[in-house]
């Protein structure tokens, strides 16, 4: 979790999403900020670090069939689990129609799965008022010119851009 770049009011030691990681008492929540800020690198990272499945669906191209297939692994994960509900992270999640929203609602109210969404869209004017008011809202900032660098990647708004070379062959230095 040290090598997570940026948002440190949610991941340096002793901050909200990193306590609630190393515990692993994850809630159900919205990954709110712009491009490239580290939104799916964070769930994975969560997911990582607490030991749990994780299903994922992109709300742009999911089809219906496919959000009830999700929500069906995720309960059968969490029975042969152990009782341990699986994360369920919707990106784009705004993409989703409120009908589309709602069929999460009982899943996230049982507890038969953690749904981490992202979104680049103000999730308190895109998202189902009713789902919303059962998840948390973490609101990730635009990765500052001073945060650690990634060699070969450069600030771009608000994010990296990496010249098309693979994060994992890339180097770590601060500037």
């Amino acid at each position: 979790m040290d090598e997570y770049c940026g948002q440190r009011h949610l991941m340096d030691t002793g901050a909200p999403m990193r306590s609630l990681i190393e515990s692993s008492r994850v809630p159900s929540c919205i990954l709110y900020g712009p491009p490239g800020v580290g939104k799916t690198t964070l769930v994975r990272l969560i997911a990582k670090h607490t030991g749990r499945s994780l299903l994922e669906i992109n709300a742009v191209t999911a089809k219906v069939a496919e959000l009830r297939e999700l929500v069906e692994d995720a309960k059968r994960l969490k029975t042969i689990g152990g009782g341990v509900s699986a994360l369920a992270f919707v990106d784009e999640l705004y993409h989703f129609n409120s009908s589309q929203q709602n069929a999460l609602l009982p899943s996230v109210e049982k507890g038969d799965l953690i749904l981490i969404g992202t979104t680049t869209e103000n999730p308190r004017y895109e998202i189902n008022k009713t789902l919303l008011s059962r998840m948390v809202v973490f609101d990730l900032k635009p990765l500052e010119q001073t945060a650690p660098r990634v060699f070969g990647y450069e600030p771009h708004e608000g994010g990296f851009s990496n010249a098309g070379r693979p994060i994992e062959n890339a180097t770590r230095h601060t500037t």
